[in-house]
């Protein structure tokens, strides 16, 4: 069992066809969530010392299976008076506000001086019941739609204790339930070293990039260092006596200016949209270094023709401008006819000063240009750049031979992150399925161990 999550192994048990297609298998009960556990079994009284010190657990101190607990803590007094359920090894922690968030854990610490929020049921479970088991079928897609139909209120979404006890939970016998917690386990195991490795790639590529960006790559393809090649000072350090910085205004393509792409401003009214037609590009196409090609936003061609300078070319890059401001990405080559929104920056570069790719990279990274963007950030109901901000930012500039060769090392780490990334999405779908089958019982996690083992 111990390589369980070699994957390749997985893949092929998730579609193997189990035995059991009823409702509930054999050895198998419906029960409520009350059967299984004891709630909310200790508290703080207000008798506690008022210098009793403690870890207090709010709800973003839990995520989706996963509990972060605070390094500092608190003293009873300077506590918020939410602060009262004591919480053990091995109890679970249900967030009763929002629950659709899933701020659900495991509490797996030996600590005795962790209090959770008042927001959170306390699970306790009970003798005959695994307390992994209860988390994974909490997080499971046959409660989450139990939760939906039980949840109230609107703007403050919640649950409460007697709709905790009440939700119905298909349950084995309890060894059936610890073999299922622990395939489900090494699952999450796998995810997790996968998000460790991806972060791991994302801050070389960081690193690597400020590098590169700063220092450049010699002749022989090697890091430039002061010791063994000329430096000069510039407006973001040091940089190589070859290189030169420049602003991005002065880095744009020569486009007509009254063809030059930017933000809409008022030139398009929201009851001009239509259904079908050329697509309106806006935030929710910009991601970070990665455009997204799905269009919900359309404007009559006939109007996009008088939009002309809002048209959005291959190569041009895109950046936010509002809402979550600053995301950058190049736009891909088969874009076809569509236009800029209010909301992005959209602006084409002259390909023989500055390479696309370089300055996405940097408007998304970039020590120097997050703080100019932080300097001018406008605050308000959403924040925002304005253009002069953009259009100010400095950049270095190597020469076009040397860009090219700094992107050729920047991509080839692109690469290896999304085969990484390819692998996370993978084994999060093979997650969900796996759950979706085994608490279910629809697949016999019993069988399944001795057709992986075999």
């Amino acid at each position: 069992m111990g390589e369980l999550y070699d994957f390749e192994h997985l893949e092929c048990v998730h579609g193997w066809v189990g035995v059991f297609e009823m409702n509930i298998p054999h050895g198998w009960s419906k029960k409520t969530l009350e059967d299984l556990v004891e709630l909310d079994v200790e508290k703080l009284s207000e008798l506690t010392p008022a210098d009793f010190l403690f870890h207090y657990l709010d709800i973003s101190s839990a995520s989706q299976g996963r509990l972060t607990i605070p390094s500092l803590t608190t003293s009873f007094i300077e506590a918020p008076s939410r602060a009262r359920k004591i919480v053990r090894c091995n109890d679970v922690l249900m967030s009763m506000v929002r629950p659709n968030l899933k701020a659900f854990a495991l509490f797996n610490d030996d600590r005795r001086t962790c209090v959770a929020s008042t927001g959170f049921a306390v699970l306790r479970s009970k003798k005959e019941t695994s307390a992994s088991f209860v988390l994974y079928s909490i997080l499971s897609e046959d409660v989450t739609n139990q939760i939906d139909a039980l949840v109230t209120g609107s703007s403050y979404p919640a649950i409460n204790s007697t709709t905790v006890r009440s939700l119905k939970i298909l349950t084995p016998p309890k060894e059936e339930q610890t073999k299922i917690a622990e395939v489900l386990a090494m699952v999450d195991q796998a995810i997790a070293q996968t998000e460790a490795l991806i972060a791991k790639q994302q801050r070389i590529k960081t690193g690597l990039m400020q590098d590169l960006l700063t220092r450049g790559i010699d002749e022989h393809g090697q890091l430039r260092t002061e010791q063994t090649h000329a430096f000069k000072d510039s407006p973001l350090g040091r940089i190589p006596v070859e290189w030169e910085t420049d602003r991005i205004e002065n880095l744009l393509a020569n486009v007509d200016p009254a063809m030059r792409s930017g933000p809409f401003g008022s030139a398009l009214l929201k009851d001009e949209l239509t259904e079908t037609g050329v697509p309106l590009l806006g935030i929710d196409n910009v991601h970070v270094e990665r455009f997204v090609d799905r269009f919900i936003r359309f404007v009559d061609p006939e109007k996009a023709q008088a939009l002309k300078r809002y048209l959005v070319r291959p190569d041009d890059i895109m950046i936010t401008i509002m809402g979550t401001v600053g995301r950058c990405c190049v736009v891909p080559s088969d874009i076809g006819l569509a236009l800029s929104s209010k909301h992005t920056w959209t602006i084409s570069l002259d390909p023989e000063r500055y390479r696309p790719y370089l300055a996405c990279i940097q408007i998304n990274h970039a020590p120097w240009v997050l703080s100019h963007f932080a300097k001018d950030e406008q605050g308000g109901i959403m924040s925002s750049i304005k253009s002069d901000t953009l259009r100010s930012t400095v950049f270095p500039v190597p020469p076009l031979d040397e860009a090219i060769k700094i992107e050729s090392r920047l991509r080839a780490l692109d690469a290896e992150l999304e085969v990484k990334i390819g692998l996370l999405n993978k084994l999060r779908h093979q997650k969900t399925a796996l759950m979706q089958d085994l608490l279910a019982g629809r697949k016999r996690v019993t069988d399944l161990l001795e057709l992986v083992a075999a």
